[in-house]
């Protein structure tokens, strides 16, 4: 007997006196699937009492081995009840069925190790060869001026170091590009092309350009009208983080090429792993079949965290490379989705992919989630971002958080939100549009959840996927719409101008209602504002975009009994503002200008003037913003001057016009007969819809910021934040009353 076919019988649990009681019977002992038939009982009793004898041998059938490995293929560990399920249909004992699974896994453990060696062995011969190339051509060193021999001398020192220090550059590289392997399914040699510079480019063009948009050839322009996200006129500087962490690189792409797996496979999965809305709209989870089809990367989900999970799909009018570009750029990807994301960056790039398809990238990246509501906390997540192109023209972008486990900063610092494996699917139709599958999953605490906005977190509308896909879709109609319009009496550089103030003044609305990290907000606690209302204050004393001073702002959410149309239809109405607007001096206000950009009649930009009481009074204009899609809507104003105005729509710099913004941001609310997902009734599972009769109304949030001082050292009164108090709820009254009236 060889030494093989003694490791081939050893495996996990397995019996040695089996071994040896098969050698002192003068058994054949094998490796291969030809395997043998265990001694009874009878026969070991009779061998103990008698002299020993050779039992007899007995080779499994065809049909038995084949059974076995075929199942061996699909469950190499089978359980208890696998197993006698086997014997029972083989004809064969439980011990043989256990003793060949053991045998046929070190068997191809020792197929795998002999390979391995193999592949050593050729290195190893490869290294030893080089090796002896080197000590022969430093034995006979060659001059490169000349070609004659040439005399070594002494190197200095700071050469001695460099040479030290490309050794371990090469090293590095080396090691890089040996994990890249890993994901890459190629090779990749370490003297490739360069890496690119992370960030060479801050403007989201969306591939106008570069790649066409909408099928449209604009070779050598640039987006029109304000949408060169990222150019630092609406978005503050968001610096990364110097990379002072020191990450496990394997694990995380082993994370990554896991979550990217679950993404695809969620994306393609439909009932039962998701439950179709009424509508058949928006999809949610079935939790528990998530649980029976996938585990979790990242660790078990904390006690005190819900779970929140849909999927939605759609087209839009965008090339999937310009989208990938878009999602891989922090900068381009918070200004894509400006009201659902109030701060992006990267703190590390892992791998830069290859080309300009961004296949293959890995970062790792910080954000701040929101939804319009002071009553929702923002979510603050460290995620790994991996985008990988699976075929021509057929992208994937997932993110996953980090395992507090992996990460070697603070585990504290985002405590309230967990990102599972989330993101989209991105397939090109024709050279105009995409389509998206979108899919959302994370698990958070709602403890610090307001009960009014409970139901729109747990239902999914209010991070979930079909809030994504309803933004990206009216941005993408927005750029359509922008770089076809002409509008009489304003050139197309002052419609730019005008449209990126328009884009900071909504930025700086959002991260009033939500108190992002963008800005330093105190928050107050004053005895006569109601708990709903949130009231914080900063300082402004640099930002040329905003009034000098103490800045006080103030946003609460309401319920609202009428649907979002109706009341964004009042909101906007022009005609209906000295309802509710105290600047309008309790007259008509005139829309001077009308930039549209989207389908439908509100969603737009524009300059309004109302009746003047006094002279002064006739220098202010009213810049607005309106929007409203199916993840909501929202209605934003401004006070500007008209010699400020009159220099942006000449296209003069916007960043320079002070203002403070304020306004309303309309969300879908579940009705008080939603509890939880469950009926009244019976009990079934229910989702709510926005068209149908769950939902019967919507929430208004409601949010101010008034400049109180404008000496920013001065300290704030009692009285200023009662009157800001006040505004709001004379504001929401005066809304409630006129809805009521008409």
């Amino acid at each position: 007997m060889d030494g093989h076919g003694e490791m081939g019988l050893i495996g996990e649990n397995f019996d040695p006196g089996f071994v040896g009681r098969m050698k002192e019977d003068g058994c054949e002992i094998r490796s291969e699937s030809d395997n043998f038939d265990v001694a009874s009982g009878d026969d070991q009793d009779a061998a103990a009492d008698g002299p020993s004898k050779k039992k007899k041998y007995h080779r499994h059938t065809p049909r038995q081995i084949q059974e076995l490995e075929s199942f061996f293929k699909e469950c190499p560990h089978p359980d208890e009840k696998q197993r006698m399920e086997l014997s029972r249909r083989l004809g064969l004992e439980g011990k043989q069925i256990k003793f060949w699974f053991q045998n046929r896994r070190t068997q191809m453990k020792t197929q795998l190790e002999r390979h391995e060696n193999v592949i050593l062995r050729q290195e190893n011969d490869k290294l030893r060869a080089e090796n002896d190339l080197l000590k022969q051509a430093m034995t006979t060193p060659i001059c490169n001026s000349c070609g004659g021999p040439a005399v070594p001398g002494e190197i200095s020192y700071e050469q001695h170091q460099l040479r030290i220090e490309n050794a371990r550059l090469k090293d590095e590289l080396t090691r890089i590009c040996a994990l890249t392997n890993k994901f890459l399914g190629r090779p990749l040699s370490s003297s490739g092309s360069p890496i690119p510079p992370h960030g060479l480019n801050s403007n989201l063009e969306l591939a106008v350009g570069r790649n066409g948009f909408g099928g449209l050839n604009n070779a050598g322009t640039s987006l029109p009208m304000g949408f060169e996200f990222g150019d630092g006129s609406m978005m503050p500087i968001v610096k990364p983080m110097v990379n002072e962490m020191q990450y496990d690189r394997s694990a995380f792409v082993d994370v990554a090429l896991s979550a990217m797996d679950e993404l695809i496979k969620m994306a393609q999965m439909d009932n039962p792993l998701w439950i179709k809305g009424l509508g058949g709209g928006m999809e949610s989870l079935n939790v528990e079949e998530y649980k029976r089809n996938f585990s979790s990367c990242i660790g078990m989900k904390p006690s005190s965290y819900a779970t929140e999970a849909t999927k939605a799909t759609g087209l839009v009018y965008l090339r999937g490379l310009a989208l990938v570009e878009a999602l891989m750029d922090a900068n381009r990807w918070v200004e894509m989705f400006p009201c659902m994301i109030s701060r992006a960056a990267t703190i590390d790039v892992l791998s830069s992919g290859t080309g300009v398809t961004r296949d293959n990238e890995l970062q790792v990246m910080d954000a701040e989630f929101q939804v319009l509501s002071p009553l929702v906390p923002v979510r603050q997540v460290r995620f790994i971002r991996f985008c990988k192109q699976h075929s021509e023209g057929v992208w994937a972008v997932v993110d996953v958080s980090i395992d507090p486990s992996q990460d070697a900063t603070d585990t504290q610092m985002f405590p309230n939100c967990r990102r599972l494996p989330s993101g989209c699917v991105i397939q090109d139709v024709d050279t105009k549009c995409s389509k998206i599958t979108w899919v959302e999953h994370s698990e958070y605490d709602d403890s610090a959840v307001h009960h009014l906005l409970q139901p729109l977190l747990s239902s999914g509308f209010g991070f979930g996927a079909h809030r994504w896909l309803a933004t990206l879709q009216r941005q993408c109609d927005c750029m359509a719409i922008l770089m076809s319009q002409d509008i009489p009496g304003i050139t197309p550089a002052g419609r730019k101008s005008m449209i990126k103030l328009a884009q900071r003044m909504t930025y700086n609305f959002c991260a009033g209602v939500c108190a992002s990290s963008i800005h330093k907000w105190d928050k107050l606690s004053v005895g006569n504002v109601g708990e709903d209302v949130r009231v914080m204050t900063r300082k402004n004393i640099n930002d040329p975009g905003e009034p000098h001073g103490v800045v006080l702002s103030a946003a609460t959410s309401v319920w609202m009994p009428v649907t979002q149309e109706r009341l964004f239809d009042f909101l906007r109405d022009e005609r209906m503002r000295s309802e509710w607007d105290i600047l309008s001096n309790g007259g008509p206000m005139q829309e001077m200008v009308h930039v549209a950009k989207g389908m439908g009649h509100g969603n737009c930009v524009s300059l309004l003037r109302g009746s003047a009481i006094n002279a002064n009074e006739n220098n202010m204009l009213i810049l607005q913003e309106t929007w409203s899609d199916a993840s909501g809507a929202l209605v934003v104003y401004a006070p500007v001057d008209i010699s400020s105005m009159s220099v942006v729509m000449n296209d003069g710099d916007s960043a320079y016009v002070a203002l403070l913004p304020s306004g309303f941001a309309i969300l879908p609310g579940i009705s008080p007969s939603y509890h939880g997902g469950r009926s009244e009734s019976n009990g079934a599972l229910v989702k709510p819809e926005i068209d149908g009769s769950i939902v019967s109304g919507c929430l208004l949030t409601v949010g101010f910021q008034i400049l109180v001082n404008n000496v920013p050292t001065a300290k704030l009164t009692v009285e200023s934040v009662e009157t800001v108090n006040n505004l709001i709820s004379c504001t929401i009254q005066k809304i409630k009353a006129a809805l009521t009236v008409t």
